[in-house]
């Protein structure tokens, strides 16, 4: 895995200061907010951490790459032209999904079959076979297409950031609940009172917060599958 790369962390609006301030306080470098996202460049240490220690973030992600996409051959073209080899093995899994707002490509069943298969063309051209068996690591390849800007990338965290590993369900996620405890300054308050709650999402993710244990400590991540990742990492 490359030494530098730059990911992209998807969040709820209006959250986005607060995630790369996490990211910055991890030591992260390069963090950029924009919205409902933050950006940030490292290696495969720093892809692990914030997996494991993001609070208000909803996933992680490895961007691939950005390029104008006003025609299905321009989608194509541009998503052969980005490294898949570098990521998708020989018999590992891509699925493909995404979302599409206020451009030319509106269709996103025929975004995904599109993607899926520029891809599948350019690890045929490098791995010289005419079919993917898909049966290994699971590489989620994710698309928005935002005013005729594609941007490709694949996820790295697996389930969203939300599940903790917690068992039972919650009526609040998790990351909003961690959201609020952030700006309510909960960890800092000696008794956080909850009368109504319910599951106690707010109240862990206090309690998470005020003894500093990070959220993701308890679960697994797609890239804990990756030959790229070297397992002393997660540790």
């Amino acid at each position: 895995m490359k030494g530098n790369m730059r990911f992209c962390v998807p969040c709820l609006f209006g959250v986005e200061g607060l995630v790369a301030q996490e990211l910055r306080d991890m030591g992260l470098e390069q963090v950029q907010a924009e919205n409902g996202r933050v950006l940030f460049s490292g290696g495969p240490e720093l892809l692990a951490r914030a997996n494991i220690g993001l609070r208000c973030a909803e996933r992680v992600q490895i961007l691939l790459g950005t390029f104008p996409a006003r025609s299905f051959e321009e989608l194509f073209q541009g998503v052969k032209a980005l490294p898949w080899e570098n990521w998708i093995g020989k018999s590992d899994r891509f699925p493909v999904k995404g979302w599409s707002l206020n451009s030319t490509l509106h269709s996103v069943p025929d975004c995904q079959a599109i993607i899926k298969k520029a891809v599948v063309e350019r690890l045929k051209s490098h791995y010289h076979l005419g079919w993917f068996e898909e049966t290994g690591a699971l590489y989620h390849i994710q698309f928005t297409l935002l005013k005729d800007e594609a941007t490709l990338l694949i996820d790295t965290s697996g389930p969203g950031l939300h599940k903790r590993g917690n068992a039972g369900g919650a009526p609040i996620k998790e990351t909003l609940a961690a959201a609020m405890v952030d700006l309510t300054r909960a960890r800092m308050a000696r008794q956080v009172l909850d009368p109504c709650c319910g599951s106690g999402t707010l109240l862990i993710e206090a309690a998470l917060s005020a003894y500093r244990i990070a959220p993701g400590i308890r679960r697994r991540f797609a890239a804990m599958e990756w030959g790229q990742m070297p397992a002393p990492v997660w540790k």
